[in-house]
């Protein structure tokens, strides 16, 4: 189970195609998780190092997908 205030553990949320999405990427597990609005998982990537799961989440923020603070409810931001 991930939880939110385990590091290396990121929560980003955006709206694509008036659906809402939420990645979850984790450096210590190497593993990026995409998320529809009923938590039915879309994509997995495994396996992946530290340096392409920062990549990934450099790539997030580009495209301006909020990311979830530690201690923020995902609601705040939807």
């Amino acid at each position: 189970m991930n939880n939110m205030t385990t590091k290396g553990i990121k929560i980003w949320i955006w709206v694509q195609n008036n659906r809402i999405l939420k990645a979850i990427s984790n450096k210590e597990s190497g593993t990026i998780s995409i998320y529809d609005e009923c938590d039915n998982i879309i994509l997995r990537r495994t396996g992946l190092t530290r340096q392409q799961v920062k990549t990934i989440e450099m790539i997030f923020a580009t495209y301006a997908l909020n990311k979830i603070g530690d201690r923020k409810e995902p609601f705040t931001y939807l």
